[in-house]
């Protein structure tokens, strides 16, 4: 994974509450298994007429937001299914991080595992604001805080583990070789002498 320690960028607004993880990416498209090129299905129904038109009203079709790397949503965004598409599809729509009151816990957990902070912000109408404007907005993940273009600093928590892994870019396994990884060596380097028999094939 890209490792994250802070990013500044324009962010797009979606003040809507319960967003699920069907309306991320709908069921129907949940037999694709890359993530690469699945950000095209992501909010599917609401981005696009039954045409296949886009539908120039929904904010990711809005040309202002096409840049943007933060999503500002409503609270329990991505409550729901625990498909990992829905920040698989994300990511690949070019979201590095997403800022809510609150987030379905499963989401939040595949949004660390693909390198992307679920920030918990309580009260995000400064924020949606400051996108509706068209100002940036930083995440620092080393200090723990969202700053407004205007230098208003939102402190907000993240576990230790997941921000370790954030910082570090690692995945589940890359978190255990990190934390680990010494002990790991030290336990099969006594074992293959212990045991040689046992380390046979290599």
């Amino acid at each position: 994974m890209t490792p994250f320690t802070s990013l500044t960028a324009i962010a797009a607004p979606l003040p809507e509450d319960n967003v699920d993880t069907d309306i991320i990416v709908p069921a129907r498209f949940l037999l694709i298994t890359e993530k690469k090129g699945l950000g095209r299905y992501a909010f599917y129904e609401r981005r696009y007429e039954t045409d296949g038109r886009p539908k120039p009203d929904f904010v990711l079709n809005q040309p202002r937001f096409a840049s943007a790397a933060i999503l500002i949503a409503g609270a329990n965004f991505g409550c729901g299914s625990s498909r990992e598409h829905a920040p698989w599809a994300l990511a690949d729509l070019g979201f590095r991080a997403i800022i809510a009151p609150s987030f379905g816990e499963i989401f939040a957990g595949n949004c660390i595992k693909n390198g992307m902070p679920p920030v918990v912000v309580a009260d995000v109408a400064p924020l949606i604001a400051d996108a509706e404007a068209g100002r940036a907005v930083t995440i620092d993940l080393v200090a723990r805080s969202v700053v407004r273009a205007g230098g208003t600093v939102i402190r907000f928590a993240i576990g230790d583990g997941a921000r370790e892994a954030l910082l570090n870019g690692w995945d589940d396994i890359e978190t255990i070789l990190g934390r680990h990884g010494g002990d790991i060596t030290n336990f099969e380097t006594r074992q293959r002498a212990d045991q040689p028999w046992l380390w046979s094939n290599g």
